[in-house]
């Protein structure tokens, strides 16, 4: 894990100016390395079988965007949004789809890209929602896990990084829809620790 000798890790210039912005949790080098190692295992596994990316919004866009252009397979993209936090640093409990899904996934490799897992509420919910929907197969791939929050039992595929349990924002999070273009991963200042 990055920062694993818990060493505090500032945020590179010129963001390190921004008083809300903590501890550098994951960096850009970091981020593209990690990236491209998921996108060769997710080309192996799914060789034979080019999975439909499904993203949810709005947070894994940025993770998605880097994810299909490191998979070397024919891949096709629909989104989804649902929401659990609102203007919120913690998850409500309720799970609400804002935005379905467009295509059909009857028969077909559904491959989910999630930004965050935290208590693995929307997940779970999300998976529910999906496997009725009959695909071929359904696994998920998530950027971040929060080490020691998920309280629903979810199945991960493929986990970029486990990171403390903080509020973070940047690589398409966001605290009240700000930070999401930062190009790493950091503490928000703001937020709720867990």
């Amino acid at each position: 894990m990055p920062g694993a000798d818990r060493t505090p890790r500032r945020v590179p210039p010129p963001f390190d100016e921004d008083p809300d912005l903590g501890e550098l949790v994951v960096s850009e080098d970091e981020l593209a390395s990690r990236i491209a190692e998921l996108g060769k295992a997710i080309t192996a596994d799914y060789a034979e079988r080019p999975p439909l990316l499904v993203g949810v919004l709005k947070g894994a866009f940025m993770f998605m965007a880097d994810l299909a252009r490191a998979i070397e397979l024919p891949v096709e993209f629909d989104f989804m949004a649902v929401a659990s936090y609102g203007s919120a640093t913690r998850t409500s409990g309720v799970v609400r789809i804002v935005k379905d899904l467009d295509l059909d996934l009857t028969d077909r490799h559904v491959l989910v890209v999630e930004d965050i897992v935290d208590s693995g509420l929307t997940l779970s919910y999300l998976r529910r929602n999906l496997l009725v929907r009959n695909p071929a197969s359904l696994e998920v791939c998530a950027l971040l896990v929060k080490e020691g929050r998920v309280k629903r039992e979810v199945d991960l595929r493929y986990v970029g990084f486990e990171i403390p349990p903080t509020f973070v924002v940047g690589y398409g999070l966001d605290a009240g829809e700000r930070y999401r273009n930062l190009p790493f991963v950091c503490a928000y200042r703001d937020g709720e620790d867990g």
